[in-house]
């Protein structure tokens, strides 16, 4: 199969030959409002489309319907998102997404899960909307029994390395190729360090699951954008963070450890309204903000990926380019995602996605998504 398409890195007219993985890549005439990248990879996603991938009885039909909607936003690998809760619901959670990764055609899409918690910082602030009560210190026991569930799809696991069990843990699940990203913390210069001596590679949505008030300096914020062995995610959906700090953190990290992620939740997609979120009662706003319900706290986002990249070039000034690559070949690094490391390459899988793209207003609009070479999704 051959699709054309200007190449969002390069700038120029490609032919790209295909089957279920990309087959050679060369210069060919292609429309110019057609614009070609590789295919979105979101690494953090709890639910959308009104599907909350944290319930062990979700219906696996409303599982992929809500994958189809991800279509539409040029999502072609994606992590679901298991958050803290209580250990039956979340090793169920994760055992009815590989039920479904396993047996359904939009399983493909599922590369694997991202576990983000119960072993975070008890504290309001860096807790973020994860329940209290279910908060815990790691413990590898738990993490076989997650991982029996989800039948060794796990691929990212977030906590804090402000418990003293946290070094010897993310040795033990980074021997075991699970990325141990830090994340919703309280920890302070020299626990950061020791968890990448560890073998922590990654930061979950840096900025976020903060206090809202922080020493000036030291703090853990700065501590991991200095840490150049960290790659970062960041939630770029102008609510979580302001235009200015997505630009001085991009600087920080570099273009190459730098992730985009949405963090988008169950709500994500649907009308206003409140919504439940595990056991979290949570409200979507008019303007598209994920509260907790009757405060004005944050809890996820209602982001998608192709606004996201849209936000990075207004934001941060990036071309789309650079901003196509954090939330592809990026986000394929930090999170371990096979086959997706060269972008439109040969050797690659067939994942790509098709769009417009308006250079005034630096926005996309997603007109066809593949997955290993076959159309998932299509307005034509």
């Amino acid at each position: 199969m051959i699709c054309t398409g200007i190449d969002a890195k390069t700038g120029a007219a490609v032919e790209v030959r295909f089957d279920r993985v990309i087959i050679s890549v060369t210069p060919g005439a292609a429309r110019p409002d057609v614009w070609m990248a590789p295919g979105f990879i979101d690494v953090q996603v709890n639910g959308y489309a009104g599907v909350d991938y944290n319930t062990p009885t979700s219906p696996h039909e409303e599982i992929a319907r809500s994958i189809h909607v991800l279509y539409r936003t040029g999502i072609t690998r994606f992590y679901p998102t298991v958050i803290t809760n209580a250990p039956d619901e979340m090793a169920g959670a994760l055992a009815n997404l590989a039920r479904f990764k396993e047996s359904a055609p939009e399983g493909a899409a599922v590369d694997g899960f991202h576990v983000e918690g119960p072993h975070i910082s008890a504290e309001d602030g860096p807790r973020g909307a994860h329940p209290r009560r279910w908060v815990r210190r790691p413990n590898a026991d738990e993490f076989r029994r997650w991982q029996d569930a989800a039948r060794g799809h796990i691929r990212i696991v977030t906590l804090s390395p402000e418990w003293p069990e946290a070094p010897a843990y993310i040795a033990k699940i980074v021997s075991e190729g699970v990325v141990a990203s830090i994340g919703h913390t309280k920890a302070t210069a020299k626990q950061i360090a020791d968890a990448v001596a560890a073998g922590a590679t990654m930061s979950t949505h840096l900025g976020n699951g903060a206090h809202s008030t922080i020493q000036r300096h030291p703090n853990y914020i700065i501590d991991q954008l200095a840490e150049d062995r960290l790659m970062a995610s960041f939630i770029v959906d102008g609510v979580h963070l302001p235009p200015a700090f997505v630009k001085v953190a991009l600087r920080a990290k570099g273009l190459e450890r730098a992730v985009l992620v949405t963090d988008a939740a169950m709500p994500a997609g649907c009308p206003p309204g409140r919504y439940v979120v595990g056991e979290v009662e949570v409200e979507l706003t008019p303007d598209n903000r994920i509260v907790m319900a009757g405060k004005d706290r944050l809890a996820s986002s209602a982001l998608s990926i192709d606004r996201a990249v849209g936000n990075l070039m207004k934001f941060a000034g990036l071309s789309l380019g650079d901003a196509v690559r954090l939330a592809t070949v990026n986000a394929a690094k930090a999170g371990h995602v096979p086959g997706r490391s060269g972008g439109l390459a040969a050797g690659d899988r067939a994942d790509f996605v098709l769009f417009g793209f308006d250079e005034a207003t630096k926005t996309i609009d997603v007109r066809a998504t593949y997955v290993d070479g076959q159309k998932v999704y299509g307005k034509d």
